[in-house]
């Protein structure tokens, strides 16, 4: 899954962005009000993380810009402001999270993982097609209770192909979900890490559970064996 982080304190920024990435998100960030636009209308983002108090372009103003164009992006707000005005204003303008400074790291991360889901209107923070398990807050996978190990990209494959079970997604949505706005990864490398994901998942007299739609995509569910 694809963030984006627009937050002036550039320390704060950098522990947000870190931890993103430590989880297997790909970020995209910036202190800049405008940039933050732009970024916002160029790439499409499972979460936008939002300061209000932004150089050269108002958070709350960039908020309603953003959903004239970009009605998808789940967006959280992380401000000093705590008054009831604030929030108000800023749920009003478009945004579906309000978290105030100072505030813990886990509990951005909870809200960033509960956005996520909610986007797919998914409640359970547990994913499961067939005998296969994918926790969103440990984030982990098991197959018949036996676990899973992946690295943070895989993980993150994992768990947008779960969160569209049964949906083909195709090479450029996985491509723009993985990847940070400035990184040009090699052409192959979505089958790359698909292949990566099938040897780790597949279990011997068990349903391939990740199917390839020529030309399309791929595809998470579970099919009889026989199935094409």
């Amino acid at each position: 899954m694809k963030v984006l982080v627009v937050e002036d304190n550039e320390p704060l920024r950098k522990s947000i962005s870190q931890r993103l990435r430590e989880s297997g998100f790909a970020v995209d960030e910036t202190g800049d009000g405008p940039e933050g636009l732009w970024l916002a209308t160029e790439n499409k983002y499972a979460v936008a993380i939002l300061d209000l108090m932004l150089p050269g372009l108002d958070g709350i103003e960039l908020l309603r810009k953003m959903r004239k164009q970009n009605e998808d992006t789940s967006v959280l707000i992380i401000t000093a402001r705590d008054q009831v005005g604030d929030r108000v204003a800023g749920l009003d303008a478009g945004a579906d999270d309000y978290l105030v400074k100072p505030f813990a790291l886990d509990e951005l991360m909870a809200r960033v993982r509960a956005l996520t889901r909610r986007a797919h209107s998914v409640k359970n923070p547990v994913l499961r097609v067939g005998d296969l398990e994918i926790d969103t807050r440990r984030r982990s996978a098991s197959r018949g209770g036996e676990p899973i190990d992946l690295t943070a990209r895989e993980y993150a494959l994992l768990e947008l192909l779960a969160l569209r079970a049964g949906e083909v997604v195709s090479r450029a949505e996985i491509w723009e979900q993985l990847y940070d706005f400035n990184q040009d990864p090699e052409s192959n490398v979505v089958d790359v890490f698909v292949a990566y994901l099938r040897r780790k998942i597949e279990r011997e007299g068990k349903p391939k559970l990740i199917h390839t739609r020529r030309g399309m995509g791929y595809i998470l569910e579970e099919r009889p064996e026989t199935a094409s």
